[in-house]
């Protein structure tokens, strides 16, 4: 038996943060090292951070992160250790992943296939290295080799896939088992979306199985650079057996998942596979080749462990939870903002926006402790003096009533802040309302009324409760967080400059029903190791409601738009799967039998018109982050014209077709 440990560390960066990216990168190799590791596979990227976009542009950028690797590498005496930063060569640009081993460059293996759609825009910044081939580059009179590499080290060959490299159908891994690879390396920055683990399990288990390699899977964690989420989630396969899975959404700065591999044993797996036939040609593919002193390993005890939470019946509720959590943290630490501030009128987006951020406090605190938690907000001097007590002060929760607010949701918003520990401001801005009507009234020398001034005077009651919420935040160095979801971004049921101000939504990427029905859950079940909140069924239980319009005219957002499930349903429809608004019709008769053809018909028209009215909106909400591929943040997923057609053919198509 040949046995070797290997490892895959998950780190915690910030795009051009090089002290704290270096301290992260260094504590992972010692970690690693305390746990007799010789080989570790660091993330894509690692060293610069990921999310650095168009600085990597910047020649300032290359030389620091040149610079960095060359301090780092000291610290991989006695292993092998992957390094992923970017390099440039013949006025190309590369996303490239360096092995050390014993403090030295062995060379630089660089990306095949790019990620450029959805969130990602590798292709702006980098060039897609072609397959099978190599080059040498001199930096500071040294020569390097580059390209598609893989490395003989000690006798053990090690290849690379680097992220997105291994999610398309002709993967580098094949090509390198048969040159005869042991082990292939995967540094990624995978972002989180729902189920998305699955995936990732498939494609590493199956790599190890068909290429019959040891595959050894690293990844980002945490909110890096602002909308992303990385999960973390290091993964070990062997042979097809599945070796180490790493926890998912810690609030740690690096995290080391480490396993045992047998050589050996994925030798001969291949040998006695009669499919395969290693490449012999005249001239074999060249490899780099290194020596290496590898220590003796014992083979311990394997058993593969997930957290119980990610095998049961609310992985979804539970992912949405701990992503959520973790990007706000993340936020807040690399905002160095002293917490965060919500208007709280007692519906349900800002209910789970308050939920969230008390959640937060709830899961760093648990993970870390309060000495671990007030160690990463070393910034904030209040807190460090006040500790655990401030914790939970650092969310603050306004509620702003008019003439047309209520009781119920007053009273709801009250007994939620007081159950979360949050500070509870109770602030009336129905003066300010009036002042601002009166002025245009008399500017326009008539009385604003309901009859015809409907939408105006609904909104000027959002904006009026935007200016005296922001200032509260900024005299509490807070982040303001917006409370619209996805389903209100879609048909622009927000008002601009008013429920919209903020410096964050971090609803914005999931829609009403499954938000509905995670609050439900969160009141009743709640995730995995923290108590639910059973102050939430003062919020469950009234229907949602802006509140906007006089209190005897009962007004209802589902009255105002249509029912959420189907308006959800119709937005996947249209914006995910780009139905046309006859298709989405069929769709809709098909599984909401319950309502009349004239009325489905009604509320697709109502949608189709809405999003194509509301484009300007969606480029202005505040940034959010990314869930799934339903989102619709312009910026990162969805684009779509401000100005448009509006669909009328199409919806003309709609009008005449027969039931």
């Amino acid at each position: 038996m040949k046995l070797i440990k290997v490892a895959a560390a998950v780190l915690n960066q910030t795009p051009l943060d090089w002290a704290d990216n270096k301290a992260n990168i260094l504590a992972a190799i010692e970690s690693a090292r305390a746990q007799g590791v010789s080989i570790l596979c660091l993330p894509e990227m690692c060293i610069c951070g990921y999310g650095c976009e168009d600085a990597f542009h910047s020649p300032g950028l290359h030389r620091t992160a040149w610079a960095l690797l060359q301090e780092i590498l000291p610290a991989t005496r006695g292993m092998i250790v992957s390094l992923g930063l970017p390099i440039m060569h013949r006025n190309g640009i590369f996303n490239a992943a360096c092995l050390g081993a014993d403090g030295k460059i062995l060379g630089f293996a660089c990306k095949r296939f790019l990620a450029g759609d959805g969130i990602h825009y590798e292709p702006r910044w980098f060039k897609p290295w072609p397959d099978g081939v190599a080059a040498t580059m001199n930096v500071e009179g040294i020569d390097y080799r580059i390209g598609d590499l893989h490395f003989d080290v000690g006798g053990v060959r090690i290849g690379f896939e680097i992220c997105e490299d291994a999610w398309v159908a002709k993967r580098p891994g094949s090509t390198l088992a048969l040159e005869g690879v042991d082990i292939i390396l995967n540094p990624s920055a995978s972002h989180f979306a729902f189920g998305k683990l699955e995936v990732r399990k498939r494609f590493v288990l199956e790599g190890s199985r068909a290429f019959g390699v040891t595959y050894v899977y690293s990844n980002l964690l945490g909110n890096e650079a602002g909308r992303i989420i990385y999960d973390g989630g290091a993964l070990i396969a062997s042979g097809g057996k599945m070796l180490a899975i790493g926890p998912r959404f810690s609030f740690a700065n690096q995290i080391v998942t480490s396993a045992v591999v047998d050589i050996d044993t994925t030798r001969m797996g291949q040998a006695r596979t009669a499919s395969f036939m290693p490449e012999l040609k005249r001239v074999e593919p060249e490899a780099v080749v290194a020596p290496f002193n590898w220590p003796d390993v014992q083979l311990g005890h394997i058993q593969v462990e997930q957290a119980r939470w990610e095998t049961g019946t609310h992985v979804k509720e539970e992912e949405f939870t701990r992503a959520e959590t973790l990007a706000l943290f993340d936020y807040m630490r690399k905002s160095r903002s002293a917490g965060f501030v919500v208007s709280l009128s007692g519906g349900s987006d800002s209910a789970a926006v308050c939920c969230l951020v008390a959640l937060t406090l709830q899961r760093a605190t648990a993970e870390l402790g309060v000495d671990g938690v007030l160690q990463k907000l070393g910034y904030l001097k209040s807190v460090q003096a006040a500790k655990k007590a401030d914790l939970r002060a650092l969310l603050t929760c306004v509620y702003q009533a008019t003439e047309n607010s209520s009781e119920l949701t007053r009273n709801a918003a009250r007994v939620l802040a007081e159950a979360l520990g949050a500070d509870f401001l109770d602030i009336n801005v129905n003066s300010i309302v009036k002042d601002y009507v009166g002025l245009i009234s008399r500017g326009i020398n008539r009385q604003l009324d309901w009859s015809t001034d409907d939408l105006a005077l609904q909104n000027i009651q959002a904006r009026v409760r935007a200016p005296g919420v922001w200032l509260l935040a900024n005299i509490r160095n807070a982040l303001l967080l917006t409370t619209s979801d996805r389903s209100e971004a879609a048909v622009g049921y927000a008002t601009m400059d008013g429920d919209t101000a903020g410096g964050l939504a971090p609803i914005a990427g999931i829609d009403k029903a499954f938000l509905r029905h995670w609050l439900r859950w969160l009141e009743s079940t709640g995730p995995e190791g923290l108590k639910p909140i059973p102050a939430l069924k003062v919020v469950n239980s009234q229907p949602a409601s802006p509140e906007l319009r006089p209190l005897e005219m009962k007004q209802t957002a589902e009255q105002d738009l249509m029912p959420y499930d189907l308006l959800d349903a119709i937005e996947r429809a249209v914006i995910r799967d780009k139905k046309t608004p006859l298709e989405a019709y069929g769709l809709a008769r098909a599984h909401f039998p319950q309502h009349s053809p004239a009325q489905l018909r009604a509320w697709i028209e109502r949608f189709f018109t809405l999003w194509c009215r509301n484009q300007w909106k969606r480029e202005r909400y505040a940034p959010s982050f990314h869930l799934d591929d339903e989102n619709l943040d312009p910026k990162t997923w969805c684009r779509f014209p401000i100005l448009s057609g509006g669909f009328e053919r199409e919806l003309a198509e709609l009008r005449a077709a027969k039931d």
